[in-house]
């Protein structure tokens, strides 16, 4: 399947490129759960668009029935809500940037659900401004610092910026590992521990418009590294949204 531009007419009036990276991603997810990932492990998607922040951790209600008590029955034993608290008026309001998270986690279960790797779809907002920029690369190096397998893939073609460059410089590895900033592109990284250094491994392929999406590793621990085929799951998403025939030029 060759790669179709999401950001330019004719294909932009016609569908919102929101709505096909949350399918390309449900796609990623899907082919990890069917047929890649082994049973200690799972994917899920994740997507947080825009200005609002959502919290990962739920905190849910229960009600207590007491024994012998049917359901809506009333009990002097029964359980009393906690009275709400509210905290002093905050001393400072600082500014702050949340990225934007099209992403597909996997997660090891062997003590619970522990993240192993993930892979970032990038958004327009992703690449808006520097600061933006810079939350995105800080959620990357926060990954990597960790230890959790990454991919990164931008298909953005209207906005120039390159993440993988703002992760670099954030890294401070030395302008060797930057890419040309115009270019679409996705990298997939592996942090290892040696002997003598801790390295990232780094694997990054150039994309274009009217080009096949290629096969990408996704690194999940030191020792197992998974086949991504981005090509087939970006077609599947393509047919999933009845993407209309529309002819793509190649840049």
């Amino acid at each position: 399947m060759q790669l179709l531009d999401h950001f330019h007419p004719p294909l932009s009036t016609h569908r919102h490129w929101e709505s096909f990276h949350a399918r390309w991603a449900a796609s990623l997810a899907d082919a990890l759960n069917d047929d890649l990932l082994s049973a200690e492990y799972f994917a899920e998607v994740q997507v947080h668009v825009g200005s609002r922040v959502e919290v990962d951790v739920g905190t849910f209600e229960e009600t207590s029935v007491r024994a012998g008590n049917p359901p809506g029955a009333s009990t002097t034993a029964a359980m009393l809500a906690a009275p709400p608290w509210a905290p002093p008026e905050p001393a400072m309001h600082m500014p702050a940037v949340f990225p934007d998270s099209l992403e597909v986690l996997v997660f090891h279960t062997e003590t619970g659900p522990t993240l192993a790797a993930a892979i970032e779809l990038i958004s327009p907002g992703n690449k808006d401004r520097e600061a933006h920029r810079r939350a995105f690369a800080a959620k990357c190096s926060s990954y990597l610092q960790q230890g959790i397998g990454l991919m990164i893939i931008d298909i953005v073609t209207h906005r120039q910026a390159n993440l993988h460059n703002a992760l670099v410089r954030m890294l401070d590895a030395g302008e060797t590992f930057l890419l040309p900033e115009e270019r679409l592109y996705t990298t997939a990284y592996r942090p290892a521990r040696h002997a003598d250094a801790d390295v990232i491994d780094v694997w990054p392929v150039a994309l274009a418009v009217g080009r096949e999406l290629p096969l990408m590793p996704l690194p999940i621990n030191a020792q197992l590294v998974l086949p991504i085929h981005l090509s087939t799951t970006y077609a599947e998403a393509c047919q999933r949204s009845r993407l209309p025939s529309i002819p793509q030029s190649r840049p």
